[in-house]
């Protein structure tokens, strides 16, 4: 059966602020109903909760980097919602460790914390969505926030850039796998985009190095990033079911 196009049970990862935020708002002004995750940022998930427009949507904290954490973040947000049709992995983390500053044993924790939330908590919550998808027999959306910095390379953050990448292979590869049931799954590669963490930065004395990597002059929205996210979540996109989107503004061009 065709997924709808609006109406839908909507859980966002990583919601409580910028980006995630940005696509709960979208969803909710597509007239569906949105689970906001959060995981240690109660109040700013609150915030973004009292911005949705439209009524039914609920807030959902858990840790994502434990397996368990996970399961009770979408059993709470499919009980709540009656279902999930469409999960946003958004969730992530973005510590700064270029290897020649950086000790052995904070390496070794930093990339632990990558694997843990980027990569796996993204796979454990597509597992736990899909299967409720498959159950139910209407089909889904699965749409992944990967990044640039995948192709690009990040020698400041290149657990963050080796994840994602993995990220957009895990979504070529459940695109496959899950297109039987009606399922589709695509990611998005956003450069660099405005939120409240890189604030500083833009602001700063490396703010116009920043937007002239892209011929735009400027970085992205994150109101630009969470429209191509819902257009992804449609039924209209089925056939861009194991794409990965880039949204980077000609900073980075790959064929």
């Amino acid at each position: 059966m065709e997924p709808a196009a609006t109406g839908r049970r909507v859980l966002v990862s990583g919601a409580s602020r910028g980006l995630g935020r940005a696509v709960a708002q979208a969803f909710a002004a597509n007239g569906d109903r949105v689970a906001v995750h959060f995981g240690s940022r109660a109040e700013d998930a609150r915030a973004t909760l009292d911005s949705l427009a439209g009524t039914g949507h609920v807030l959902t904290g858990g840790d994502l980097a434990d397996p368990a954490g996970a399961a009770a973040v979408v059993d709470a947000a499919a009980e709540a919602l009656g279902g999930i049709d469409v999960l946003v992995n958004n969730a992530a983390v973005n510590v700064r460790h270029p290897l020649p500053d950086t000790p052995y044993e904070e390496w070794v924790a930093v990339w632990q914390q990558h694997v843990a939330v980027n990569l796996l908590a993204t796979a454990n919550l597509s597992h736990l969505a899909a299967r409720r998808m498959i159950d139910r027999g209407r089909g889904g959306r699965i749409v992944n926030v990967g990044s640039r910095g995948a192709f690009r390379g990040e020698p400041d953050h290149p657990a963050y850039g080796a994840t994602k990448a993995a990220v957009h292979a895990l979504g070529q590869s459940l695109a496959v796998s899950l297109a039987p049931y009606g399922i589709g799954v695509a990611s998005v590669a956003p450069g660099f985009f405005a939120t409240e963490r890189v604030s500083p930065r833009l602001d700063g004395p490396e703010g116009a190095r920043i937007r002239a990597q892209s011929p735009f002059n400027r970085v992205a929205a994150p109101e630009e990033i969470a429209a191509a996210v819902l257009w992804l979540a449609s039924p209209a996109a089925e056939w861009a079911s194991g794409t990965i989107l880039d949204l980077n503004g000609a900073s980075h061009l790959r064929s």
